[in-house]
């Protein structure tokens, strides 16, 4: 993807879930065997590793599980974002998924504040619900 070392490079299996992204819609994947979704997406389940998996379109709600403002990073492009806030979020779905917190300088941060997906150059980030 354009040479740029902070996007990723989609091949045959992940390529749903960027050109979803590039629409403005976040994607896990659900065992048809257990139920449970997870996240980055496999081809097999890692809680039972069934291979009966499926993607499935997540509502974009999160809880903030913990986060860190980044304020020194040298590799490009990210030090020219800083300070950023680098992330984990709870999905309302169960997956636990890294990201980054936007529209937010970190000081009102809490853990568990409700969180809402929104996209930029095809990368979900959260922001802060409400």
């Amino acid at each position: 993807m354009d040479g740029r070392h902070d996007l990723p490079e989609p091949d045959a299996f992940t390529r749903p879930y960027w050109d979803a992204a590039a629409d403005g819609r976040l994607l896990i994947r659900r065992c048809g065997a257990c139920g449970r979704a997870h996240h980055y997406p496999r081809e097999f389940c890692p809680h039972c590793w069934s291979e009966d998996v499926t993607w499935e379109t997540a509502s974009g709600h999160a809880t903030l599980y913990t986060w860190s403002v980044v304020h020194r990073n040298d590799l490009p492009p990210f030090d020219r974002r800083t300070p950023y806030v680098a992330a984990v979020v709870d999905l309302a779905e169960g997956p636990r998924m890294m990201t980054e917190i936007v529209g937010s300088a970190g000081e009102e941060l809490r853990a568990g504040m409700d969180l809402e997906a929104t996209f930029r150059e095809g990368m979900p980030v959260f922001r802060v619900r409400g």
